[in-house]
């Protein structure tokens, strides 16, 4: 086995990629807290201020869009930057404060994001999001909910009672929208989830169909369509997986059993399909550990690539949640997301002179971005950063640096082959 780990390592000098440097844990964390508050001051100094919508417009050139922008109102942007990027960060945010610099820079961005989230539903304030701005609101405030089930205790519990019946208020209301067939309706659901754990009246009907249709639109092998034909993209990463997950395990929480759905086995309840939605999420990720080369790179397919790191968010949620699948060690998925972190974030082609996020997947790119795609947008990439959420005593920060998949198969040494998953669809009857 030393003889192998030798080598793998010579390899990966050979190949110049991790073993270069040979960074450990401690300085990957160290690298992703910057990354984190790199991203996120710009945004909630201002909001917490209510001058964010002043300093983020296209005026200032803070505010990119699409080349092909299909013209809605700009404001949407504020509320897409705001959600993305609390999802990402909330974990992280969730840590106990203490007295390092990891911990003020933590401290100082709990405490702007605590008054950016009143001042996102202060009617009075000019930061207040377009809560009524059409559709593209069912997309942000389901992330922005996500933000508040990552770290219930540490960003929703602070808030006051007013601001959080503004919250409920907002929330209801978006049942004025109705979703396209798609990864959308997971978004409904999401946001029904959400009023459910905050002890709000729920749309039982949005609440469900999220989950029965991302149910039925599950293909096999750790994949689901969006909506009734498959699309070879990376919204499985971005949305499906997670939401899904995250949906039914509140339905669990809360002892809310739905409707039972029947496969060869016979009856399965919300906690059986937890479990399911679990395992078919880790095949998923095992599948996404093997696209990132050994140079740091992953395949660039589909539509929204400007979201970045955004598409490896199951890795990072499984990692933070201590439940990735057992072909993957804590030490190479942490090295195989630095990897492509250094091969994205190292230096600031990814950041335009306001500090803001620029179009495009590695540089600024805007010939890469779809028509409702602005630099809020990109803020998914935030995603990634979920296990700064574990301490940095953990053993995904202590483990040694491990070779991934592509390291070990492309320098030759042993690794493990892959296989179609054993678990696919079945006929499913719904009661």
């Amino acid at each position: 086995m030393k003889k192998i780990a030798a080598f793998i390592a010579c390899a990966m000098l050979s190949c110049n990629c991790l073993a270069s440097e040979n960074v450990d844990g401690a300085r990957t964390r160290e690298e992703w807290a910057r990354l984190a508050y790199k991203l996120a001051l710009p945004v909630l100094k201002p909001m917490a201020e209510g001058r964010l919508h002043e300093e983020y417009n296209r005026a200032r050139g803070t505010l990119e869009v699409s080349p092909s922008w299909d013209g809605r109102p700009d404001k949407v942007a504020d509320m897409e930057l705001f959600g993305r990027l609390m999802a990402g960060i909330a974990p992280w945010l969730a840590l106990p404060d203490d007295d390092t610099p990891e911990g003020a820079m933590r401290k100082e961005l709990r405490c702007l994001a605590l008054k950016a989230y009143a001042n996102a539903v202060d009617p009075n304030c000019p930061d207040c999001l377009g809560w009524h701005l059409g559709g593209q609101t069912l997309v942000d405030a389901a992330y922005l909910a996500e933000s508040f089930f990552r770290a219930w205790d540490a960003l929703w519990v602070p808030l006051d009672d007013t601001v959080k019946a503004r919250y409920i208020e907002a929330y209801k209301g978006l049942r004025r929208f109705m979703p396209p067939y798609q990864n959308w309706v997971l978004f409904c659901s999401m946001e029904e989830a959400f009023l459910l754990k905050a002890g709000a009246q729920v749309d039982e009907y949005r609440l469900r169909t999220g989950l029965y249709k991302a149910e039925e639109w599950y293909v096999g092998d750790g994949w689901y369509s969006d909506g009734p034909a498959f699309s070879f993209d990376y919204y499985n990463a971005y949305v499906i997986h997670p939401m899904y997950f995250e949906c039914v395990e509140e339905l669990v929480k809360a002892r809310r059993w739905i409707i039972p759905y029947v496969d060869k086995n016979g009856k399965k309840n919300a906690r059986e399909r937890l479990n399911d939605v679990k395992r078919r999420m880790q095949r998923y990720a095992t599948i996404l550990e093997r696209l990132i080369s050994p140079e740091g790179t992953y395949p660039v397919f589909g539509r929204s690539i400007p979201y970045r790191m955004g598409a490896m968010q199951p890795l990072a949620f499984l990692a933070w949640r201590k439940e990735l699948p057992s072909e993957l060690k804590e030490g190479q998925v942490r090295a195989a997301l630095e990897a492509v972190r250094k091969r994205m974030f190292s230096d600031d082609r990814n950041f335009n002179a306001a500090g803001f996020l620029t179009l495009g997947f590695n540089g600024p790119q805007p010939g890469t971005s779809d028509w409702y795609t602005n630099n809020g947008s990109l803020y998914m990439t935030s995603l990634f950063l979920m296990p700064l959420g574990l301490p940095a005593t953990d053993s995904f920060w202590t483990s040694p640096d491990e070779p991934w998949t592509s390291v070990k198969a492309w320098s030759g040494a042993p690794f493990p082959k892959d296989h179609k998953w054993p678990i696919n669809p079945q006929p499913l009857y719904w009661e």
